[in-house]
């Protein structure tokens, strides 16, 4: 597992901190290791089979996912919101071989557990025994099983390999230029790209730190920008509203006190929706930030990035990320001039390989040259991509 082969590397560092404590790098191997010896329990491998979980964001979630990795198994997280239809319709879709559950979380999980016949295991027996042998994974293997949103039809699992997520994590490690130094805060929901890649895989890959948040809450995240540990921060746009909002009721110390602790990150970042153009404008008279916009999707990774150094525009998502292929083509498939309304789609080795169980909609999502159609439409403007 790439990820975890990286993590090798960086073992005295900090590498999780949550709410219940921090792990090194070292600490985070071993307890995922054992996680897996007792997955595995008395087969050698799990050869991709899913294994949904339902953790919280700190570090029993980054424990179990890794852990999942190692037996050879394919993780699907779920949402800690989600209703039990949909926590029904993910086990039914997908038929795990097991279901990992927090403690807090198990009576969520239990009846269901029960009446389908799988195994359920609770996070903190997972922790327990010695350490066994585990197979070999090969990065063209199945990693995760994320689910879109389900708008207009039922949720599909878009599965990514762990190749997948290497492309995914080093086009914005590259991009953005992660280090072991940076330290960021991620509140954001560990079943969606954002969160789970975005956020805390690219911290992982290079040695930096993770801090998980279990929930956002505007007075802790100030508090925390206002420590100035913090080197990074990413969110979605109605996060900074209500960031603006906290901000606008604050005492003028604390006014103060929070923006010095955002000058003193490098790079903040605002995705998975549209940012408006005013709040664009007053973040930065509060933080001192011109937002970075990045467009991605659960299918692709992320594919397109404002520049971390040159212009920022408001209302555009900058360019192709490093190693990911974009164009823009008409209803026939042609591609269109510069300046012109266009299909965005984009082909390379961060984009999925198929929705679980749909092999129909799978191909049905790629043109005949492999570039996969996102649905979604663009301009390009003096050689800037605007959705």
């Amino acid at each position: 597992v790439p990820l975890i082969e990286r993590a090798n590397r960086f073992l005295s560092r900090r590498a999780i901190v949550a709410p219940e404590g921090t792990l090194t790098y070292r600490e985070l191997v071993e307890r995922s290791q054992r996680v897996a010896t007792n997955l595995l329990h008395d087969t050698n491998d799990l050869n991709d089979a899913p294994i949904i979980f339902l953790v919280p964001a700190g570090r029993d979630y980054v424990v179990s996912q890794w852990g999942i990795w190692q037996a050879g198994a394919t993780a699907v997280p779920l949402s800690l919101t989600e209703t039990p239809r949909e926590i029904t319709y993910k086990v039914e879709d997908t038929s795990p071989a097991a279901l990992i559950a927090h403690p807090d979380y198990m009576e969520t999980l239990l009846p269901l557990a029960e009446e389908k016949g799988i195994p359920l295991h609770r996070t903190t027996d997972l922790l327990k025994g010695d350490l066994g042998p585990l197979p070999e994974i090969d990065p063209s293997r199945n990693a995760m099983i994320l689910y879109t949103s389900g708008t207009t039809s039922d949720p599909k699992g878009v599965v990514t390999t762990h190749s997948n997520i290497e492309s995914q994590i080093t086009t914005l490690v590259q991009a953005w230029e992660w280090a072991p130094d940076d330290h960021i805060l991620d509140h954001l929901p560990l079943h969606h790209v954002h969160g789970i890649i975005n956020a805390m895989a690219c911290a992982l890959w290079v040695g930096a730190t993770c801090e998980l948040l279990p929930r956002f809450d505007a007075q802790n995240v100030w508090n925390r920008i206002a420590d100035r540990y913090l080197t990074l921060y990413m969110a979605v746009p109605t996060v900074y509203k209500a960031l603006i909002a906290a901000w606008d009721e604050a005492s003028q110390a604390d006014q103060e006190r929070w923006t010095a602790g955002c000058k003193a990150m490098r790079l903040m970042v605002s995705g998975s929706d549209a940012l408006p153009v005013e709040t664009f404008e007053r973040w930065e008279k509060v933080s001192g930030h011109r937002l970075l916009e990045r467009y991605g999707m659960t299918e692709i990774g992320m594919a397109l990035s404002n520049p971390l150094d040159g212009e920022r525009r408001p209302g555009y998502v900058g360019n192709a990320l490093p190693g990911v292929e974009v164009r823009l083509v008409d209803e026939a498939n042609h591609l269109v001039a510069e300046g012109e309304s266009g299909l965005i789609q984009v082909r390379g080795p961060t984009v999925f390989n198929e929705y679980w169980g749909h092999p129909k909609e799978t191909e049905a999502a790629f043109t005949a040259d492999g570039w996969f159609i996102t649905g979604d439409q663009a301009v390009v403007e003096t050689g800037a991509y605007r959705i």
